[in-house]
């Protein structure tokens, strides 16, 4: 199995820890975390559609009935499940509705995604959830090491009967070979650190799709002096979501240059379902 990478930077830890005038040290825990908030309000079916309708017509945020009939779906497993799982710290619909869906089906407005696609640290399925819905035929891979979180996203599968979304239960490492063209993470997990976990699986001619904040710079050039012929950077978009002033970052890296497979790690299998 993989392990977590211990010296993973945190830009977003970093951020709070600046603002709250805390040592170093601090930066690296959470007083919050484990923390189980549920829903005070779950809308239902026809309530939560008409409402999603509102709040993507007043961002300027186009999506079809279709379309948002299945992210009803989606927020309603989600919720149901918060009653009982820590999934996410958004419980209100507009913040699910803007910070998680617009966050992530903005993203196709944005640049064309290459497929199969791997959302690497998926959670409770952002992006790849949204995304999947988005594009039902092309194949999505959903990864995350938390089992818990595999377990709802399987029965997210099974109760949207998602096609060709394949779930891998484990973390994403150099030795995870499984073919890809593309990879979308939203994880707080630095860059180099996403590129070298993903080298043997992403394919020449392949890209990385990082959804990051604004403050991404010094990620994006450490990794390209590690990755110096190796990784280009194609795109590096600074944009807003629509009627908000949640600043977001986009940066692409585009797999120029094969690399060596690394030799088979004792007892790491692809957990696949």
């Amino acid at each position: 199995m993989a392990h977590k990478n211990k010296e993973n930077l945190s830009p977003y830890k970093a951020r709070n820890q600046h603002r709250q005038g805390l040592p170093e040290s601090a930066a690296l825990k959470s007083t919050n975390r484990g923390v189980h908030k549920r829903p005070e309000t779950i809308y239902s079916a026809v309530e939560a559609n008409d409402r999603l309708a509102d709040i993507f017509r007043n961002h300027d945020f186009e999506c079809s009935h279709e379309l948002r009939i299945k992210l009803t779906k989606f927020y309603e497993i989600l919720m149901k499940n918060q009653e009982h799982q820590n999934f996410t710290r958004l419980l209100k619909l507009r913040d699910v509705a803007i910070k998680h869906f617009i966050d992530c089906l903005i993203i196709p407005q944005l640049v064309n995604l290459q497929f199969p696609l791997l959302d690497v640290g998926t959670g409770p399925g952002f992006p790849g959830i949204p995304l999947k819905l988005y594009y039902p035929n092309e194949k999505i891979l959903l990864a995350e090491g938390v089992q818990k979180r595999v377990s709802f996203l399987k029965d997210v599968r099974e109760e949207m009967n998602l096609k060709n979304c394949d779930i891998i239960g484990r973390n994403i490492n150099p030795y995870f070979e499984y073919p890809v063209n593309g990879v979308i993470t939203r994880a707080v997990e630095d860059i180099k650190n996403t590129l070298t976990n993903t080298l043997s699986c992403l394919q020449v001619g392949g890209e990385v799709y990082f959804m990051k904040g604004p403050g991404v710079d010094p990620e994006i050039e450490i990794a390209l002096k590690h990755f110096d012929g190796v990784f280009e950077l194609t795109m590096n978009k600074a944009y807003q979501l629509p009627k908000t002033t949640h600043d977001r970052r986009l940066v692409v890296f585009k797999k120029v240059k094969a690399t060596p497979l690394p030799q088979d790690e004792d007892n790491d299998i692809l957990l696949k379902d």
